[in-house]
C-alpha cells in the first residue's frame, strides 16, 4: 500500500493499482503512520507530498521490493527450464570486454541457455557474493570473502593509452618520465590503482598535469579520445576501447591488475557452473595472448 501511494502519487490511482478503494487506501495509510509513530505525507491541497522519513522509508521498501522480484524471477527460469539461467557478477570493468568474450563461447557450446550479467564495484560484489546470489563472480580481491571459493584467472599490467597522433605515440614502450608535463586523466581519489599510479611518479619524480578524474576506466578512455590528456587503465578496457582514436601502449614500469574468480561454496552449484568456469578461463587466454603481442 505505501508502495503504490510512493509509487502513484495519490490514493485515487493507488487504489486502482491495488484494486482497493480510496477510502481503504487512506484508513489503512492512517494506521500505518499510528503504528510508525510519524507522518508519512504532508497534506497539500488535496494531495500527498512525501516527507524525509517516507522518502528514506522508501529506498528500504524498494530494496525488499527488488530482491522478492529477482526470487520470483529465479523461480520462474527454474519452472521453465532445467537448469535455470546462469548468473554472474562481476567488475564493470570486466562487464565490456572478458565477460562478452567468455559469453561466445558459451554460446557456441550451449545456444539456449540464458545468461544475466550484473556489473557490481567491490566490496558489493564480494558480499553478493558471499550471499551465494551469484554461480560466478569476477573480481580484483586477493582474499576470497567468506563462504566463496577464489581461483586466480589471470595477472597482466595496466597500460597507457593516448589519442591519436598524440607524440608519445611513436614509443613502443612508455618510461614514467615520459609523462612530465603531460595532461593527464587519472581514476578517483581512493582508487587502488590510483594509488599506485601516483606512486609510481612520485618515485620518478615526475609532475604531470592532471586535470580530469573519473571512477570509471571506460569515461577515462573516452576522454582520451576527446584529446583531452593520456591516462593509464587496465588492459581489458584499453584493448577493447583501442583503435584509431585510442592508442595503446605497454609501460617500463609493471602496475599488476589481477582477476580472480568468484564461486559460491555454500549454495548447490549450476548444473552448468563448471562450464562457465571453463568458458571464462578460455577468454582469459585469450586476451592474455592478445596482450602479449
Amino acid at each position: 500500500m505505501f508502495r503504490a501511494i510512493m509509487l502513484h502519487g495519490n490514493l485515487g490511482r493507488a487504489a486502482d493499482a491495488c484494486a482497493s478503494s480510496q477510502p481503504t487506501l487512506s484508513r489503512e495509510l492512517g494506521r500505518l503512520e499510528q503504528l510508525l509513530g510519524f507522518n508519512l505525507f504532508d497534506r497539500v491541497r488535496g494531495r500527498l507530498r512525501p516527507t524525509v522519513r517516507a522518502l528514506a522509508l522508501m529506498q528500504e521498501v524498494e530494496r525488499s521490493f527488488i530482491g522478492l522480484e529477482q526470487i520470483a524471477a529465479r523461480a520462474s527460469e527454474l519452472r521453465t527450464q532445467s537448469t535455470g539461467r546462469l548468473r554472474i557478477a562481476c567488475l564493470p570493468a570486466l562487464a565490456h570486454a572478458l565477460v562478452p568474450r567468455a559469453l561466445v563461447y558459451l554460446s557456441q557450446a550451449h545456444p539456449e541457455l540464458g545468461v544475466s550479467v550484473h556489473p557490481l564495484e567491490s566490496p558489493w560484489l564480494e558480499q553478493a557474493m558471499s550471499e551465494q546470489r551469484f554461480d560466478l563472480g569476477l573480481s580484483e580481491t586477493q582474499e576470497a570473502p567468506a563462504g566463496v571459493a577464489l581461483q586466480p584467472l589471470l595477472k597482466v599490467n595496466e597500460v597507457a593509452v593516448l589519442p591519436r597522433d598524440h607524440s608519445l605515440c611513436r614509443k613502443a614502450r612508455l618510461q614514467p618520465l615520459e609523462f612530465t608535463g603531460e595532461r593527464f586523466i587519472s581514476l578517483a581519489v581512493g582508487d587502488p590503482y590510483r594509488t599506485a599510479i601516483d606512486a609510481m611518479f612520485e618515485d620518478a619524480k615526475v609532475h604531470r598535469a592532471t586535470l580530469f578524474e573519473t571512477t570509471s576506466a571506460v569515461a577515462v578512455c573516452a576522454m582520451v579520445r576527446q584529446g583531452l590528456g593520456v591516462a593509464i587503465v587496465n588492459p581489458f578496457t584499453a584493448l577493447e576501447l583501442s583503435g584509431p582514436d585510442l592508442v595503446v601502449r605497454p609501460l617500463s614500469v609493471a602496475i599488476g591488475y589481477q582477476v580472480n574468480m568468484l564461486l559460491p561454496d555454500i549454495a548447490a552449484p549450476h548444473p552448468l557452473q563448471g562450464v562457465l568456469a571453463d568458458t571464462v578461463r578460455k577468454a582469459c587466454a585469450a586476451l592474455n595472448h592478445h596482450l602479449s603481442l
